[in-house]
């Protein structure tokens, strides 16, 4: 674990639902540490600059958007989408000064299903941004709840992933408790940039998937940075539930957690449904909170097989992706085909 990069680049990372970013509005947002200004130009589309102004260094969101372009509310140093300069206010005829060699640093940003990814990178994208498996392209987020873990992206990962934690973590009326341990064996493969695991029925002492009725059947995927996947199918129609995790800085990670559906009816069930998705991201932050306490000593971790394999693979996925953009050679996905078993 020690030689891991602290945080990837050269990655999409999820920055925020679509719906949020209305036509001419501007939102700040802090990702990796780097100050990031994200707006909707009036044509609908989506950029993202660095929330600096080059000038005297006041974040450009402190300014106005038009809908074309970024004002500075310093001095009046306009910026258009792409991040070029486009005037500076003070100067006066006769002046020489080239105001198209000042930009400001603009992050390649793509939105699908609703969702804004932003590439935190140099260069431009060489790879996919994250996908929901089989969504039609007009579907958007029904349901989004997010939520600030104060710790590193790492442990916020490997927390949410863990499939041991849920009895102990997660002692709810509508999901399970100590006494509905049993074991469970999951087939696993490798999948784009992480792993999944197979489609398969939800296990038996999982009651939140009872009220989808049917016959569910569920794949889960991660992939790097920190996206998770769970693909539910009833019949005809199909549940996704994303989770994205996004590091603000080294200490602070926010976890977005999306619900896509096709069931018409299951929006009524929103009142009900969305307070449950709070009370399970709080269980887990709760237990983030008070594993800080013990990881300010700077302990050594244990990893074990069966139930940490998925910690130990996104490790070595984590470490592959660094090492393959350092070294300008394709990633090879460390994960193969194998069945895992737990108790949980």
């Amino acid at each position: 674990m020690a030689d891991l990069p602290s945080l990837l680049t050269d990655i999409w990372y999820f920055a925020l639902p679509g719906p949020e970013l209305k036509p001419g509005a501007m939102a700040p947002l802090t990702l990796l540490g780097q100050p990031l200004l994200f707006g909707r130009a009036a044509d609908g589309e989506v950029f993202a600059l660095r929330d600096i102004c080059p000038h005297r260094g006041i974040p450009l969101s402190c300014g106005r958007f038009d809908g074309r372009e970024v004002e500075c509310c310093y001095h009046g140093w306009r910026f258009d989408r792409q991040g070029q300069c486009t005037a500076i206010p003070s100067l006066v005829e006769g002046q020489e000064f080239d105001v198209g060699r000042i930009r400001v640093k603009r992050y390649p940003v793509i939105e699908a299903n609703g969702l804004v990814w932003v590439w935190m990178g140099d260069g431009e994208p060489d790879v996919p941004p994250p996908a929901l498996p089989e969504a039609p392209t007009h579907l958007r987020p029904a349901m989004v709840e997010r939520m600030d873990f104060p710790c590193h992206i790492d442990h916020a990962v490997v927390g949410l992933m863990d499939p041991a934690h849920g009895p102990f973590v997660h002692k709810s009326w509508f999901w399970r408790s100590r006494r509905s341990i049993h074991e469970k064996a999951k087939a696993f493969g490798p999948s784009e940039l992480g792993f999944v695991m197979k489609r398969h029925r939800p296990s038996s002492n999982s009651r939140a998937y009872k009220v989808l009725g049917g016959t569910p059947e569920t794949e889960i995927a991660f992939r790097l940075p920190g996206v998770r996947t769970e693909h539910i199918r009833v019949g005809p129609n199909a549940v996704w539930n994303l989770t994205c995790v996004t590091p603000v800085d080294e200490t602070t990670t926010r976890i977005t957690n999306l619900f896509f559906w096709t069931l018409p009816w299951l929006g009524l069930l929103k009142p009900v449904l969305r307070p449950i998705a709070r009370t399970f991201l709080g269980q887990d932050r709760d237990v983030v909170v008070m594993q800080q306490r013990g990881l300010r000593h700077d302990p050594t971790l244990m990893l074990i097989k069966d139930a940490d394999t998925q910690a130990r693979w996104y490790h070595q996925l984590k470490n592959e992706y660094a090492r393959a953009r350092a070294e300008g050679r394709p990633f090879e996905n460390p994960v193969r085909d194998v069945v895992l078993r737990w108790r949980s």
